[in-house]
């Protein structure tokens, strides 16, 4: 069964766009490259819920094929290239991991 990972970002205050474009190269490029990884979307929340998102301001889900395949991404060097990053850019993060049937 495919797998959400779900990860939320509370960015620090005055983070440049060209810092976020470039988080953003790089998670998008873990696709081909990690193993089980099929799909990486980035984003904000929508303007409609924007006010129920708990001053999370950025949000990414990245599509795995299986549950096993967490392990693997976790410690890959490309993701670990787009964490090292991440870890500049935000105060704090959440992780929700879903598993969803095909």
């Amino acid at each position: 069964m495919p797998v959400y990972h779900i990860v939320l970002f509370r960015l620090k205050k005055g983070v440049a766009p060209d810092v976020l474009d470039d988080f953003t190269t790089r998670a998008k490029a873990m696709v081909g490259q990690v193993p089980g990884l099929t799909k990486v979307d980035i984003g904000p929340p929508l303007a409609v819920t924007a006010h129920r998102s708990n001053g999370f301001d950025m949000g990414v889900v990245a599509v795995l094929g299986k549950q096993e395949d967490l392990a693997g991404y976790a410690t890959h060097p490309a993701h670990m290239y787009a964490h090292e990053l991440r870890e500049q850019l935000c105060e704090e993060t959440l992780v929700y991991d879903l598993e969803v049937p095909a």
